[in-house]
């Protein structure tokens, strides 16, 4: 089964925020050699960097945001994989507005069931139902 261009732009864009909050800001310029060696799809590519590099853009708000929606949970203590996950989908609640929040929600819970632990899912979902309900002045 071939998986769809904008799902493979937002795995290969969660991957990429993965590696900029392991190894930091600097990798940022190397980014586009991973999407190229990781991808042959042009379109691909160049959503998961327009992705990757707006959620690095606005990492404060985004962070925050998730800080606001997770009580019990202290940034530094999230999976590195959950918090690229919430941080990507943070950042298009806010910023693609052509993305329905369903579907950003839908779209996290199967990256979180593909590159996190068991439990990730429904942690992401809770995470991101709340920061949808709390914070996003849009419609569903």
């Amino acid at each position: 089964m071939q998986t769809d261009r904008r799902t493979r732009a937002r795995e290969l864009a969660m991957q990429g925020l993965y590696q900029l909050d392991v190894q930091g800001p600097d990798l940022l310029e190397h980014l586009g050699r991973f999407f190229t060696e990781a991808d042959c799809d042009d379109f691909v590519r160049k959503l998961a960097w327009d992705w990757t590099k707006g959620t690095w853009k606005n990492l404060a708000e985004c962070d925050q945001l998730i800080k606001d929606s997770t009580i019990k949970w202290q940034m530094k203590r999230l999976a590195p994989v959950d918090k690229s996950i919430l941080r990507l989908s943070v950042y298009q609640f806010k910023y693609c507005l052509d993305i329905p929040p369903k579907v950003v929600i839908n779209e996290a819970i199967e990256l979180a069931k593909k590159f996190s632990g068991s439990k990730s899912s429904a942690f992401v979902n809770g995470v991101l139902d709340a920061i949808l309900k709390k914070h996003i002045t849009r419609d569903l």
